[in-house]
């Protein structure tokens, strides 16, 4: 009985130490996971930022899917242009003499594919829908709208995914942690996002340190 005794006082000591051992080690074990896939992540919301504000240069508007988004980058073009002062001399019938009149000459010099500028030899820009560490090959939700704001109408858009979707294999409790955020140094609320359909903003929701990293 006493050698049994010690047996099992030697695995609850052990599972004790084990208790602890992830009590301590397990936050930031998640930290570490977290900051690595977030920022995969927030890499792929710049890309469909860039990729947005490229679209709207020349649409004047945002794309509401992915499908126009991507197909825009494969097959657009950016339009470069020149803008210098010019001035002619034009009749006024008012001092019956002629005056000069100042103008700005806009000179179109050529075309570069949107692809080219934004991705180079890359094809980043076809897979830049799907959420990165996904279980299931979940996708950005991504909406495009027109709201008004002091008094003209605006496009905006948003691009987000869930963090239960990126951290999907992480211990419940850190995860509910995570979704309660709310800090200036973290990603706050349950979403990883770019944008906004409330506000005209192109930002995401990433504190600088992710910028950082990517640069």
């Amino acid at each position: 009985m006493k050698t049994i005794l010690q047996i099992v006082l030697w695995i609850v000591c052990g599972v004790l130490a084990y208790l602890i051992y992830q009590s301590v080690n397990g936050p930031i074990e998640f930290k570490k996971v977290r900051q690595e896939r977030f920022q995969a992540v927030i890499n792929k919301l710049k890309d469909i930022r860039d990729s947005q504000e490229a679209y709207k240069s020349v649409n004047g508007k945002y794309a509401g899917n992915f499908e126009s988004l991507v197909q825009f980058v494969d097959t657009g073009s950016y339009t470069i242009t020149q803008q210098r002062d010019s001035s002619f001399m034009r009749f006024d019938r008012v001092y019956q003499i002629e005056l000069q009149v100042d103008t700005v000459v806009v000179d179109t010099l050529g075309f570069v594919k949107v692809k080219d500028s934004l991705f180079k030899n890359s094809d980043a820009y076809k897979t830049m829908m799907e959420v990165p560490y996904g279980q299931n090959g979940e996708k950005f939700e991504l909406k495009a709208d027109i709201i008004e704001k002091s008094g003209y109408k605006a496009p905006v858009f948003e691009a987000k995914a869930k963090k239960d979707i990126v951290l999907y294999d992480q211990p419940s409790d850190l995860l509910a942690q995570e979704n309660a955020r709310n800090s200036v140094e973290e990603v706050n609320g349950e979403f990883i996002k770019v944008g906004s359909l409330v506000d005209v903003s192109t930002n995401g929701n990433w504190p600088p340190i992710y910028d950082r990293k990517n640069n």
